[in-house]
């Protein structure tokens, strides 16, 4: 089971990324002055008739294509689902009791690398 301070130990010791300010957990990096998400706490909508809630224990994580989406959707429903939200954005979502920290590492770094390489952090 992982924890949202197990993400931020690996999220924050990837370069440039800049963990966000608010209520809201969430990481990003740098590009043409503008914040760009690789990761963020989900908005779980429990009420249709109310605003959605943070919900600490599932994460946002951005993908590099759909194909890397699908198979990460179809390798284990346990942790990873998605909402119409999210359709046609790439990222999936994550619930963090169903995956350990090992195993956050590489899906953390490659979302890293999303956005990164947009801000010339990370080899294209």
């Amino acid at each position: 089971m992982a924890t949202l301070d197990d993400v931020r130990s690996i999220a924050s010791a990837l370069p440039g990324a800049i963990e966000g300010e608010g209520e809201r957990f969430g990481f990003s990096v740098m590009v043409k002055g503008k914040a760009k998400g690789f990761l963020w706490t989900w908005l779980e909508r429990i009420d249709p008739k109310k605003p959605k809630v943070i919900n600490n224990g599932v994460i946002a994580v951005v993908v590099p294509n759909a194909l890397a989406k699908e198979m990460l959707l179809e390798s284990d429903p346990l942790v990873f689902f998605t909402e119409d939200h999210y359709n046609g954005f790439l990222a999936v979502l994550v619930r963090l009791e169903a995956i350990s920290k090992e195993d956050l590492v590489p899906l953390i770094e490659e979302a890293w690398r999303c956005k990164a390489k947009l801000a010339g952090l990370a080899p294209s």
